[in-house]
């Protein structure tokens, strides 16, 4: 009876060392990122404290809110130049660890297409995860098809023509020419963002590398995206 209580006490000291050694190294990849990364360029993209984002979004306010998805939150944030961003807090639901998330970010950030969404900068501080995106002026193409109380956009077939061959550009762009190749997964209509001049913008495109496969489907706001499209189209 000794021996096995001595035993478990020992098992329970070994799995307490290993916890312990676990948060340790947390703390130290953490400490690393604040030293040689908080506030500089991370390949093409900047580095943001949580606290700039938070100045820029009024403390991550409801009115700030763009949508929801899968992947986090999109608020409106303005930054001390004045720019127009888009930042998604990502979701609880990200497995991955700072150093695969810095990878997965260096990639992105290395993506330039007219037809997809740049990738300005991130912020790592704590168990935050957050992307910022360029700004698009007339948000996302389910609310231009759909409509909303404060949407007045109507598309008429020239730019329904445009904004298809424009998304089909985008995504031969990531599925074909990109070496390597980048599978967007979760292409809808809310992933599909307009600026100011209609041009489409594919959003989203290598996150799902982030999450768990049963995440990357999840559908936002609207459900049966795919029928209420061609229903609008038919």
């Amino acid at each position: 009876m000794t021996v096995r209580m001595r035993d478990r006490d020992l098992t329970s000291e070994a799995a307490s060392d290993l916890s312990l050694a676990a948060f340790s190294a947390s703390l130290r990849i953490n400490s690393d990122w604040e030293k040689n990364y908080s506030g500089n360029s991370l390949g093409n993209v900047k580095n943001f404290s949580y606290k700039e984002l938070r100045l820029a979004t009024d403390s991550f306010h409801p009115s700030k809110k763009l949508g929801r998805g899968g992947f986090g939150t999109v608020y409106k944030g303005t930054l001390k130049n004045g720019i127009e961003v888009a930042v998604k807090t990502l979701s609880a639901q990200s497995k991955q660890g700072l150093r695969e998330f810095l990878t997965e970010i260096n990639t992105i950030s290395n993506v330039r297409h007219p037809n997809l969404v740049a990738l300005l900068g991130c912020c790592v501080e704590g168990s935050n995860r957050i992307l910022v995106y360029e700004y698009a002026e007339n948000n996302s193409l389910d609310q231009a098809l759909l409509g909303s109380k404060s949407s007045k956009i109507k598309l008429d077939w020239v730019k329904r023509s445009a904004i298809s061959l424009g998304t089909a550009k985008g995504l031969a762009f990531l599925h074909e020419e990109l070496v390597p190749h980048i599978v967007h997964r979760d292409i809808k209509a809310s992933n599909i963002l307009l600026d100011k001049d209609f041009n489409p913008k594919i959003g989203d495109f290598g996150l799902a590398k982030l999450f768990p496969d049963d995440i990357t489907h999840i559908s936002t706001r609207i459900a049966g995206t795919t029928y209420v499209l061609f229903q609008t189209y038919s």
